[in-house]
């Protein structure tokens, strides 16, 4: 299936398409080059609304499967919850291969084993604490064979990208809300912690994110909800409207 034909099988679809087309077609590039086969059993961690569970669904065929876990609840999420984007998807013609269980947390709860690969796809800011996710990375180590990891890249590769830089700098840590970032880490720290979790990382490259709309979305909960401070205060002088820059992203897999 292309972009466009799975992007129509999310509820997020409806109040945007053109939106969902790009999320879409930029997760499809990360399981390129992830090279997730036909009939992969596949666990993903902190599956959100979907849209990289759709993706692998779509790649691993109809004898393959997609197990998608996340701690949020139901309810979580706007303008549609994660609940509405799962029994949508669900509903489709991938619903057959794919299973997703939300108030679940793979430190603590039964999510299987065997599974050819294991997936976090743009999650792990979302992590309480990095302690958690370093917790969470070893406690995959004995779930799957091989892990495939993306996530925005917090240093700027240019000027324009600031924005959503102080974005994320406003709202790290922010109190013990469930904000969408609170233990952001660099790649660096990221591969470091994979080492101690027992994974080989086998290699890292960069991911092209021009065509997402993360940062205006970042940089409008920055502004609505982290408290003041400079971060804040230089993203109200910096920031755009709307077409702001998001980070670049980076992803690798791991053996």
């Amino acid at each position: 299936m292309n972009a466009h034909e799975i992007a129509q099988l999310m509820a997020a679809w409806v109040p945007d398409p053109d939106i969902q087309v790009a999320q879409t077609t930029y997760r499809l590039s990360l399981a390129s080059y992830w090279q997730i086969p036909d009939g992969a059993s596949v666990l993903e961690v902190g599956c959100g609304q979907g849209d990289m569970t759709a993706v692998l669904a779509s790649l691993v065929g109809p004898n393959g499967r997609v197990v998608g876990i996340d701690v949020a609840s139901p309810s979580y999420g706007s303008p549609v919850t994660v609940g509405q984007s799962a029994e949508h998807l669900l509903a489709g013609p991938l619903g057959s291969r794919i299973s997703l269980r939300y108030e679940t947390d793979v430190l603590t709860d039964d999510v299987g084993t065997g599974y050819d690969f294991v997936v976090l796809a743009h999650c792990s800011w979302y992590f309480a604490s990095a302690d958690l996710l370093s917790r969470t990375l070893a406690r995959v180590r004995s779930l799957g064979s091989r892990l495939c990891f993306a996530e925005w890249d917090p240093e700027p590769a240019h000027t324009n990208q600031v924005p959503h830089l102080l974005a994320v700098l406003a709202q790290d840590r922010l109190s013990e809300s469930e904000g969408n970032i609170r233990a952001p880490l660099t790649r660096e720290t990221l591969v470091a912690a994979l080492g101690r979790a027992g994974w080989e990382v086998e290699e890292v490259v960069g991911m092209d994110t021009s065509a997402l709309q993360d940062a205006d979305w970042e940089i409008a909960a920055a502004l609505r909800e982290a408290p003041d401070g400079l971060a804040k205060e230089l993203l109200r002088q910096t920031a755009r409207k709307s077409g702001n820059v998001p980070l670049s992203a980076y992803a690798l897999t791991a053996r």
